[in-house]
């Protein structure tokens, strides 16, 4: 940056005017530097924030979780990791694989930190509590439903025992959209 004085010259310059004017002209390069860096720095901070951490900051507030294949649900999140959601809908309930979520509205701007026990919990763990307490399910997938009781739980995949009596049906996690109480 090239320094100037803005004292006009009137022969004898006075050393405290000058250095005040530099001193000035100082102030503002550091402020204007310590702006842009705030900025990038935020920029920076939003870049790292996930979106199920934001969820997990939305409070009792509804948000609107529109599905990948058309599905909306409207709800208050109940409990979030870092790969699913926990929404209720009236006196249902939807377990939502953070990969079948396609858009949310209401997300709030804050995020909440995760505990390490929460970096942990994965969609298998939730079904796995699920099928432990033998609660009646219906798993969403793109183009099918499959009512039942979750029978086992895999690493990738789960089992149902479908309500017709028909044979167990295995589901890929990654083909899971939504998870709802029966």
């Amino acid at each position: 940056m090239l320094w100037t004085t803005k004292v006009p010259y009137r022969g004898v310059v006075r050393w405290n005017d000058l250095f005040g004017d530099l001193e000035g002209q100082f102030a503002s390069a550091v402020s204007q530097e310590f702006a842009v860096e705030v900025a990038e720095l935020t920029v920076a901070e939003r870049a790292s924030v996930e979106l199920a951490a934001r969820l997990r900051a939305v409070g009792s507030d509804q948000v609107v979780v529109h599905l990948a294949g058309g599905s909306v649900l409207r709800g208050v999140v109940s409990d979030v990791t870092p790969t699913w959601i926990l929404m209720r809908e009236g006196r249902r309930e939807h377990l939502v694989p953070l990969t079948a979520i396609a858009a949310v509205v209401g997300a709030p701007d804050r995020s909440l930190p995760w505990s390490e026990v929460e970096r942990r919990l994965s969609l298998g763990h939730a079904l796995r509590v699920l099928a432990d307490a033998g609660v009646r399910v219906v798993i969403e997938t793109q183009g099918s439903e499959f009512r039942g009781v979750i029978s086992a739980v895999g690493a990738d995949h789960c089992d149902v025992l479908p309500d017709s009596g028909s044979d167990r049906v295995s589901v890929p996690f990654s083909a899971v959209r939504r998870v709802t109480s029966a």
